[in-house]
């Protein structure tokens, strides 16, 4: 699994853009956070058995970068949470899950 960091608001569209051409998944990790760490783990462990390799992955610390945080709350249109995974395709949040809740099953279904 290969992060690709986020780390400014413009970031956001060109990220939305992108989606309509290849999926993407953004983690918003909260550095001091167990919980985010066991997350983070889980899904770096879990990526390359899941068949998610046409999937991009975006890391947002968003501890770092809180307002780039919240704007990607706002313009998926998701509920802040930390730790947290969104999936976008065709320009949309299509799944967002956070804490020990995320799925890497529930985005393989909606990747086709």
């Amino acid at each position: 699994m290969q992060w690709h960091p986020i780390t400014s608001t413009e970031q956001i569209e060109q990220i939305r853009e992108e989606s309509k051409g290849q999926p993407v998944v953004i983690f918003k990790h909260s550095t001091s956070c167990s919980i985010s760490a066991t997350a983070k783990s889980r899904l770096e462990r879990q990526w390359d058995t899941a068949g998610l390799d046409q999937v991009k992955s975006y890391y947002l610390d968003l501890l770092s970068y809180r307002p780039v945080s919240n704007q990607i709350a706002q313009s998926f249109e998701v509920k802040h949470e930390s730790p947290q995974l969104l999936f976008i395709k065709d320009g949309q949040c299509q799944y967002h899950g956070s804490h020990l809740g995320i799925s890497l099953q529930e985005v393989k279904k909606l990747v086709s």
